[in-house]
């Protein structure tokens, strides 16, 4: 029961006595490994966040449809608008978001969207 409260609270690993000195180093480390590796993803999701705030109401229209897979084509015949002016909203999409392809586009826009 106190390892399973402690591991709800927030804990990263818990160690029943006895243990061995490296035992615990041992840990540490694994835990201080995951902290970095969490506070580098938060980052890197608030940056891209960042990034997608700026984004217009209809670019992230247009995001989410692209990021399901949709042609241009598709996205303006949904949207009642030239599958031109979709290619203008993804070109200043890309750009704003920094994506250097559609794959990257559709990575922040996961990480964005999961966590």
């Amino acid at each position: 029961p106190m390892a399973v409260r402690a591991m709800k609270s927030g804990a990263y690993d818990f160690i029943e006595k006895p243990f061995n000195d490296q035992e615990l180093l041992e840990r540490v480390q694994r835990c201080l490994q995951q902290q970095q590796e969490q506070n580098a993803h938060t980052a890197t999701r608030s940056f891209v966040l960042n990034k997608m705030e700026r984004l217009t109401a209809r670019e992230q229209e247009v995001l989410g449809m692209v990021v399901d897979g949709l042609s241009s084509r598709v996205i303006g015949d949904q949207l009642g608008i030239s599958s031109k002016t979709v290619e203008v909203h993804r070109a200043k999409i890309m750009d704003k978001m920094g994506a250097d392809s559609v794959a990257s586009l559709v990575r922040m826009a996961m990480l964005a969207s999961i966590g």
